[in-house]
């Protein structure tokens, strides 16, 4: 008896241990940074990680019209706190929309951020330049916070 009661107790403190550490490491959060680099298109924004940053033109407002299978091939650049400015990009332009799942989407100059998977996570890839799917056409952002039109080399 003596033996299942400091089983229990023992089980039950560490489940309470789990659920401190996974609720600080969720509440602590780190927030999105965006920057510049120079790529083959000119400086264009990019993420924390040097990932190049798309716009999506059938974004007309704030909000993201990207979702599902267009969310997976273009994820949204997301944060959990106040996005950060660093490198030439103008932090009056940073903001945040919410998005339909709950996450919180950084935007620049109105427009929801995206990064794209056949860039592979490869800082300075523009593989994403001018594609045309999921019902608009998609463009690396330039600091000023439009799209940048030309074509990589």
């Amino acid at each position: 008896m003596r033996r299942s009661f400091a089983l229990v107790t023992s089980l039950a403190l560490i489940a309470a241990l789990v659920a401190v550490t996974a609720g600080s490491a969720f509440s602590a959060g780190s927030a999105a940074t965006i920057k510049t680099r120079s790529t083959s298109l000119g400086k264009v924004l990019v993420d924390g990680k040097g990932r190049t940053i798309y716009l999506f033109e059938k974004d007309k407002t704030k909000k993201s019209t990207c979702s599902g299978a267009c969310a997976t091939n273009w994820p949204p650049v997301t944060t959990s706190g106040k996005p950060k400015a660093a490198g030439g990009v103008n932090a009056a332009k940073l903001s945040t929309t919410k998005r339909s799942d709950g996450t919180t989407q950084v935007t620049y100059n109105g427009h929801p951020l995206y990064l794209f998977v056949a860039d592979k996570n490869k800082p300075g890839s523009v593989k994403g330049q001018g594609i045309d799917a999921f019902g608009a056409e998609w463009y690396v952002m330039g600091t000023n916070g439009k799209k940048i039109e030309k074509e990589g080399s």
